[in-house]
């Protein structure tokens, strides 16, 4: 699992690094999402990696809605 936090303003980055930003489920700065680790997620991470702040949870983590 790994928990992606917004810690740079997406202003004056291109619409389709913004685009990614917010597929991964952030909005904010300080906003936090947690994905289970696919090709896909840290294909996006990679992206925009100069934007966010990764850690990598060795639990599972329950998600309440």
């Amino acid at each position: 699992m790994l928990k992606v936090t917004l810690k740079r303003s997406m202003i004056s980055y291109n619409k389709r690094q913004r685009a990614t930003v917010r597929a991964l489920g952030l909005n904010k700065i300080g906003s936090s999402a947690v994905h289970a680790e696919s090709n896909s997620i840290l294909g996006m991470i990679r992206k925009v990696e100069h934007l966010l702040d990764v850690e990598r949870l060795s639990d599972p983590v329950e998600v309440k809605e």
